[in-house]
């Protein structure tokens, strides 16, 4: 599992999965939590869903007799992933902001 790079919108999508959701709620909250930058169309959003599932880091939930609204949730190996994914991150902005000599250009 070393060296896994993950795009943003995997990035964002297992974030919003720490509590379980459906396909519209991840939308919703990626969108929010990236300040609209990341915005997911839902055919992009599926692929990706589907993708996780296979790898396991992500499960779909059962769902409700009659229901087709599809429920995802973080599996334990998709923490993980998020958690490396999250050290790595907080590595570039580390050595981003020594290196720049903790420049702020906000």
């Amino acid at each position: 599992m070393d060296n896994i790079v993950l795009t943003e919108a995997t990035y964002y999508i297992l974030l919003a999965l720490v509590n379980p959701q459906h396909g519209y709620g991840i939308m919703q909250e990626t969108e929010a939590m990236s300040n609209g930058r990341v915005h997911l169309a839902a055919g992009t959003l599926y692929g990706a869903l589907n993708a996780m599932t296979e790898k396991g880091w992500i499960e779909q939930l059962p769902t409700e007799d009659g229901s087709r609204k599809k429920n995802y949730q973080l599996t334990a190996s998709g923490l993980e992933v998020l958690t490396r994914e999250l050290k790595r991150l907080k590595e570039l902005v580390r050595n981003g902001e020594e290196m720049l000599g903790g420049i702020d250009n906000d």
